[in-house]
């Protein structure tokens, strides 16, 4: 490039020499709407994955306040379908996505009151941290949310929720909102004003055909790309929990790091995962214990069920008590230290990872990098 003085610039290393013709020639790239890739590369192909969602911690008591606040302003009925707060990435504004490809939503349903039914694509489920007497109706099946309880509802499915009692409730909903409206996959439909069915059964008639380990009713189908248990219920996921750290006392290998034991929450008809685009997991720490730090391809999002600890993002400590929820980007760099015994919910986006073939991890501790699913 020259300049007034009359020296030269050389062209950046394997760029063309500046000149007007080139020049013309860019003009001319956009005109017809086309780009070279020798101006993209760094952003298309970068050497590590680079995610424009950045780590970050949202505080249960601040998102219960709003969303208690919301539930006096904000009504509940057609127009506004869900009183759902979205988790809205810093790194992803002005969109309320948690990542690239998962929403996560803190809902509150007021005193007797009923959200109405519809349904759509994406895949969604909700995860109760405290509170009952709230049932959502899927597809008129009826299902109790109690502390502790995965609800499933699978793309398509009509579902609402009903309150019987005079006491408000919250949870958070996961869906596969930001891949499905990105992809162009989404399909909406309005259903019932109120619920199908406002019976207020233990248990739903999904679980009294399909929850019973280890068995599978011969009247049932094949396999199905989602699960047909609509309640994964807390006393069995806190059992499989405590066992598997009974077992690493007695001196057997049953957890996946010491002092950390955890669970996949899983479809009983293929033994895959529970929703064709989201992947759901259940973790305990010991007092005391650390994970590797440890990356991965993809994303998360996490909340403290119960106990006390730490989430080490990328470098930075992050103190957690039970509600608090926060989000893992793809290729960060975490680990999690407890204090108390610490149990947390995860849900992330591995099924898309895996079944395109993109999973990788790694263990910068000790430089590993495993290609392949995860832990």
């Amino acid at each position: 490039m020259s300049h007034d003085d009359g020296t030269v610039t050389p062209a950046a290393s394997g760029q063309p020499e500046p000149s007007p013709a080139l020049d013309r020639l860019y003009e001319d790239f956009a005109r017809n709407s086309t780009a070279p890739l020798w101006t993209q590369t760094n952003d298309l192909m970068p050497l590590v994955p680079t995610p424009a969602a950045i780590p970050f911690v949202w505080q249960w008591r601040e998102l219960v306040d709003i969303a208690r606040r919301a539930g006096d302003l904000v009504p509940v009925g057609r127009g506004g379908e869900r009183r759902a707060i979205g988790l809205a990435n810093p790194g992803l504004a002005p969109t309320a996505y948690a990542t690239p490809t998962l929403w996560c939503a803190i809902q509150w349903l007021g005193p007797y009151e009923t959200a109405p039914e519809h349904r759509h694509a994406q895949n969604a489920f909700r995860f109760v941290v405290e509170g009952e007497g709230v049932w959502t109706v899927v597809n008129g099946d009826p299902v109790r949310m109690s502390r502790g309880d995965l609800l499933l509802t699978p793309g398509w499915n009509f579902h609402g929720h009903h309150n019987d009692t005079d006491s408000p409730m919250a949870w958070i909903d996961g869906l596969d909102v930001p891949f499905a409206h990105d992809m162009d996959l989404g399909f909406f439909e309005f259903g019932s004003e109120r619920v199908t069915d406002e019976a207020s059964p233990p248990f739903s008639r999904s679980e009294r055909l399909w929850a019973h380990p280890g068995l599978t009713p011969l009247s049932a189908p094949g396999p199905q790309h989602s699960t047909p248990i609509a309640a994964y219920r807390w006393e069995h996921t806190d059992a499989a929990l405590r066992e598997q750290l009974a077992l690493e006392d007695e001196g057997h290998p049953a957890t996946v790091d010491q002092g950390h034991a955890a669970v996949r929450y899983t479809n009983p008809t293929n033994g895959g995962d529970v929703l064709p685009t989201i992947r759901c997991e259940f973790h305990r720490l010991r007092a005391g214990a650390r994970t590797p730090t440890r990356r991965e391809v993809g994303s998360s999002v996490w909340q403290v069920f119960d106990g006390s600890g730490t989430v080490v993002l990328d470098g930075e400590r992050r103190d957690l008590v039970k509600g608090d929820l926060f989000v893992l980007p793809s290729w960060t760099a975490w680990s999690l230290e407890a204090e108390a015994e610490f149990d947390l919910f995860r849900f992330s986006d591995a099924p898309i990872v895996e079944r395109l073939h993109f999973q990788r991890v790694h263990l910068p501790d000790t430089d590993g990098r495993v290609p392949g699913p995860r832990a």
